[in-house]
């Protein structure tokens, strides 16, 4: 099977990242995997589309920086491949991150990879449904019962009268965008400064305003979710529990949070179960939940991280379980070929 992996930049990807590992992964297994990043796409005047892609195949690895190390290794020249040969292009590439200092970067990848998609090439996530998914009101489309209470504006009143409305904390954040950025906990003793941190959100674009859930003092938990169901091997979850004991409110790892072991309860479960159906429909093959409690935080349908701290808090290889459905899916497509949509077949 042939796989490529769309990241940011291949050059500046590291090894712990859950890409590396899927990518090691697949290679350990035989087959063969490619880095690309979101500026090696190429439309070649033949209509096919092509890329400059990075590999280390034909060996084993021990570990994700030898593996890393050889892919990026300066002697390793890259590779021109058309995708028509791919079994699957998995989209991994985080648009949030280009947002600043690469703005063309930031829908190249669902771009391209819908034209690989009409071409036949298996793309995961589904590329169409991912161009709804480019900011976080994709996550207002799923059932109101698992999302916190929300005000998403530009106008400042707007704002701080939902705020004003809560009867406990409230949190800001940017409406595109990830890594805990310009995320701010609202409570009574920050209120002298609503405005300057209203207008630090909104300075990029929408605010999202969020009633804050109590039980989030205790971190949340992030779920991995396969075919719209949670990733499950040998009876145990692709989950983990992220908290910060720093004070910070934030919880993600860029900004001091630690994994530790999750309990997955069944409120869990029956919100994974809610939010199923329109995960399917939409073909998001792998997504991350981060979840507190009963609600719904965020969904990262683009690039959700951690199976390695899944895999060190359970001592389960998630990576290969994804790679065994990958080709799974491959197969499918070989017997039905473009009679199947790519929708269809990314969460079969």
């Amino acid at each position: 099977m042939k796989i490529a992996f769309v990241v940011n930049d291949v050059m500046t990807e590291q090894a712990e990242y859950t890409t590396t590992r899927l990518a090691m992964s697949a290679v350990n297994m035989g087959h063969e995997a490619y880095l690309l990043g979101v500026g090696d796409f190429i439309y070649a005047p033949e209509g096919s589309i092509q890329a400059h892609g990075r590999s280390a195949n034909g060996a084993t690895y021990e570990s994700l920086e030898d593996y890393l190390a050889a892919v990026q290794n300066k002697e390793n020249e890259d590779q021109r491949i058309n995708l028509d040969e791919l079994d699957v292009l998995l989209l991994r590439n985080d648009p949030s991150d280009d947002a600043t200092e690469r703005p063309w970067a930031q829908t190249s990848g669902i771009l391209f990879g819908q034209l690989a998609a009409t071409r036949g090439v298996l793309v995961l996530n589904d590329p169409f449904s991912l161009a709804n998914a480019i900011n976080k009101t994709y996550f207002q489309h799923f059932p109101e019962q698992v999302r916190p209470k929300t005000c998403i504006s530009r106008d400042i009143d707007d704002i701080k009268a939902f705020i004003a409305e809560q009867d406990d904390k409230v949190v800001i954040k940017p409406l595109q965008g990830s890594g805990g950025q310009s995320v701010f906990l609202i409570g009574e003793d920050e209120k002298a400064n609503l405005n300057q941190m209203i207008e630090a959100v909104i300075r990029d674009g929408y605010c999202i305003a969020q009633e804050y859930l109590p039980a989030a003092v205790e971190g949340d938990v992030r779920m991995f979710v396969i075919n719209g169901r949670p990733l499950m091997k040998d009876g145990k979850y692709a989950a983990f529990r992220r908290r910060n004991d720093t004070g910070d409110a934030r919880s993600n790892m860029h900004t001091g949070g630690k994994c530790v072991e999750a309990e997955v309860t069944d409120k869990m479960l029956e919100l994974v179960e809610m939010v199923r159906p329109k995960l399917v429909q939409d073909g998001m093959f792998l997504v991350g939940l981060d979840i507190v409690d009963d609600k719904l935080m965020e969904i990262n349908v683009f690039s959700p991280g951690g199976l390695g701290s899944s895999q060190a808090l359970t001592g389960i290889d998630f990576a290969t379980e994804v790679i065994h459905d990958l080709e799974r899916k491959a197969q499918y497509r070989s017997y039905y070929g473009a009679s199947m949509s790519n929708r269809a077949l990314a969460t079969l």
